[in-house]
């Protein structure tokens, strides 16, 4: 820590000079007064009564950024950030069907994405999203936030220096309501209909308005979830090769969302004081049955296993903010501290019965396996910030500031030994206590001291702004069940710069470039030997590794139409440094010859591009004012080398396309609209397995009615195409194998899910 202390005031030093030489001019502007962002407050009814269609908001800030208000997507329902962030360009996920989680923006992986609420980082630990699914990467679940909390959602395609630089495919900042973005309240309930014909409600509320000096917003949600699917695998010994056996499942995840989310904002001390939480619960059980049947006959006589794996679990998030700003030393100062916390408790049950083990028929012979298992993680992160903007000349503005986090994960992962007995016992064996698995018991602390100075400006036409950031990371990594303790410090220079130039009051240009940086995931640093993780291959962890390092260029075209409508095009291009890979030590793995122990290293480039268009307008120039139509195309492409060639990143889709409309029917007081998703092919290849998952087409409709100036009610479909999800997989041995395409298994998965239905009713007050 001392060592990246010394280089952020290092760092710092030349700006501490400049501020030095200015105490004087600073002096006599001291007692100016800060001038307030915040907008007029909307009305409740402007809200929840919207008597226009909302479209995507043009920006004029140097750096690319797209904005949506929550209007943007509000009138299809989506039920988190996720859902949401369906409708935006870009953005892919590789969930199940019915649930968005892990954001691809641009196709990556998540942990290439920075999720910022309020401009701010949250702590990820999402499950199931580290290399491993063990649910320790540094990805953020977007499904967490409830849609009701947001007041918009931001695109941010390139770095600026004012940011956190772990941002290689781009930024989505999820900005919730403030003390300043309403001004009354509304209620909100209704009911969610699935296609087991389950029925699960929803309900909530927000009020904001004048308290004491300030201004006071909350906000209360309970959100019912429920995602009822059936999945099919048919599994072979190779491509072509006949059936070996076939698996039923129904996998049904039910659970409940407690939300709430407060904001005061004041003036004190003649400057502006801003305090703002969040809190986000949630009781999630997924239960998956499957049956398996030998050859694909589904009799008894043919009947393999059956399989009931139960995984119940619970999960808090919470994010406490402030932020105080005040007119000095001739210009604004601020000082901003927050805390966010994310726990994670899941139990996992797995019972299976093998049939056909023997020639008795059941239950002589037949066998019962039990499997439990159990992981906390508790992911903590303190953050603070100190910055100061000041204008040098007229048009140019110097900000500069220091950034501190310090994130703490610690995860604990126990399991009973596994319980197994033959029937047709009557008195199974009792289980035994929890133990903790291997690298199961660890902690994983960063702290970061980051440095930043930017200077942004307006020239006619032309707006521009160019930065550095230097950011300091040191780690420590602790695993108590080696035990062992690894310390590793890295520091990274990151520049940016962007401009944008006014061709005509129309049409713009705009280019922007910048440095990035991904830090390696928890799984591949932690150094427990992982038995049998990759086909029948070990996996072991390295502290060592560097991050990653992307230098990117962001360049583009937007055209306004008329009032409201905007059309833009975006090329981008990333060169990625120092790639994480996994690599064969040599050394002999656990299942004995043939099986190897393997470890992730920093190899080689990849490179990222892609071109993304975009269209949100009124058809006002064919006279139709009261028609809205939207349309997203991104193509996606990329490529690394790995052990067995070249590829794409893993998992990237090769295109991303929505399409919709609105119509409003002002006489009537009603609308309704459709839209409509697709992405592309994705494929995936890791040592011992290759997945290419394709997904089906998403339609969503509404239908809306408003009643006087504070009801509206709404009735939408979703997943009204029965979309479903396939993946094929195929799986080797042995990295010779999977060279020589000897194969382990083939298997052809399908999973699929029908229709939702909502009916919302919103009451302004």
């Amino acid at each position: 820590m001392k060592k990246t202390a010394l280089f952020a005031l290092a760092a710092l030093a030349p700006l501490t000079l400049a501020a030095t030489a200015s105490t004087a001019a600073w002096a006599a502007e001291a007692d100016a007064p800060i001038a307030t962002a915040a907008e007029t407050p909307a009305t409740a009814s402007e809200l929840v009564v919207q008597a226009q269609i909302a479209f995507r908001n043009r920006t004029d800030q140097a750096a690319p950024v797209l904005n949506y208000d929550l209007d943007y997507f509000q009138r299809f329902e989506p039920l988190t950030a996720g859902d949401a962030l369906k409708r935006v360009p870009s953005v892919a996920f590789l969930s199940d069907v019915l649930e968005s989680d892990g954001v691809r923006l641009r196709g990556l992986d998540p942990a290439y994405t920075q999720i910022l609420i309020n401009g701010e980082k949250v702590p990820g630990a999402g499950s199931g999203s580290g290399a491993f699914g063990s649910g320790a990467d540094s990805a953020f679940f977007v499904d967490r936030i409830p849609a009701e909390l947001i007041e918009r959602i931001e695109i941010v395609r390139s770095a600026s220096a004012n940011r956190s630089g772990d941002a290689v495919a781009g930024a989505i900042n999820i900005v919730l309501r403030d003390a300043y973005a309403l001004d009354g309240g509304f209620v909100r309930a209704g009911a969610l209909m699935f296609d087991d014909k389950r029925i699960r409600e929803t309900v909530g509320g927000v009020w904001g308005g004048q308290v004491g000096p300030g201004r006071l917003l909350v906000g209360a949600n309970l959100q019912g979830r429920r995602n009822p699917k059936n999945k099919l695998s048919l599994r072979y010994g190779e491509p072509g090769a006949p059936i070996d056996n076939s698996e039923l499942q129904t996998d049904v995840r039910n659970g409940t969302d407690y939300s709430f989310n407060t904001s005061y904002q004041t003036p004190l001390a003649g400057g502006d004081l801003d305090l703002s939480g969040f809190y986000v619960h949630t009781d999630r059980y997924q239960n998956e049955d499957s049956i398996e049947y030998n050859n694909d006959i589904r009799d008894n006589a043919h009947l393999s296993t059956l399989n009931d794996n139960d995984v119940d679990i619970e999960q808090d998030s919470y994010s406490v903010n402030g932020k105080y700003g005040h007119d000095m030393f001739g210009g604004q100062t601020s000082v901003k501290l927050g805390y966010a916390s994310f726990k994670d408790k899941e139990t996992e049950f797995e019972d299976e019965t093998e049939y056909l083990r023997d020639a008795a028929p059941y239950p002589d012979g037949d066998r019962i396996t039990r499997d439990k298992s159990r992981t906390e993680l508790e992911d903590t992160e303190f953050s603070a910030k100190l910055e100061h903007k000041r204008d040098l000349t007229d048009g140019v503005q110097l900000q500069f500031g220091l950034q501190y986090e310090k994130k703490q994960r610690d995860l604990l992962v126990t399991e009973v030994p596994r319980n197994r007995y033959s029937l047709p016992s009557a008195n199974p064996p009792a289980f035994k206590p929890y133990a903790v698995v291997d690298g199961g018991d660890a902690s994983f602390e960063q702290t970061r001291l980051d440095p930043y100075v930017m200077l942004d400006g307006k020239s006619g036409a032309l707006k521009w702004e160019a930065g550095l950031r230097y950011e300091t990371t040191d780690v420590t990594l602790r695993d108590r069940t080696v035990p062992s303790t690894t310390d590793t410090d890295y520091n990274v220079l990151l520049p940016s710069a962007s401009l944008r130039y006014n061709l005509t009051t129309e049409d713009q240009v705009y280019v922007s470039g910048a440095r990035t940086i991904r830090r390696p995931s928890f799984d591949y640093l932690s150094p427990a030997l992982l038995t049998a993780e990759l086909g029948d291959n070990d996996f072991i962890g390295n502290p060592r590794l560097k991050p990653e390092t992307a230098w990117g260029l962001d360049a583009g075209y937007e055209r306004r139409m008329g009032k409201q409508g905007v059309a833009g095009v975006n090329v981008f291009y990333r060169k990625v440094k120092d790639l994480i890979e996994l690599t064969n030590t040599g050394d002999e793995g656990d299942e004995g010859p043939g099986t190897f122990v393997y470890s992730a290293r920093n190899t080689g480039d990849g490179k990222v591009w892609g071109i993304e268009f975009d269209l949100s307008t009124p058809l006002t120039v064919i006279g139709l004012e009261n028609t809205g139509v939207f349309l997203n195309y991104s193509w996606l492409d990329s490529d690394v080398n790995d052990e067995f060639g070249s590829r794409k990143f893993n998992s990237q889709s090769d295109y991303v396309l929505n399409v919709g409309f609105i119509q409003d029917l002002p006489t009537w007081g009603a609308s309704f609209g459709a839209t409509y998703r697709k992405q592309g092919e994705a494929y995936s290849r890791v040592v011992g397995e290759e997945v290419t998952t394709t997904y089906g087409g998403d339609l969503e409709i509404f239908l809306e009615k408003r009643i006087g100036k504070d009801l509206t009610i709404r009735l939408t479909g979703s997943n009204l195409l029965d979309a479903n999800k396939k993946e094929s997989f195929n799986k080797f041995t042995t990295i010779e194998d999977q060279n020589d395409r000897n194969f382990d298994e083939y298997e052809l998965e399908r999973e699929n899910a029908g229709p939702v239905f909502q009916l919302i009713a919103r009451l302004a007050f």
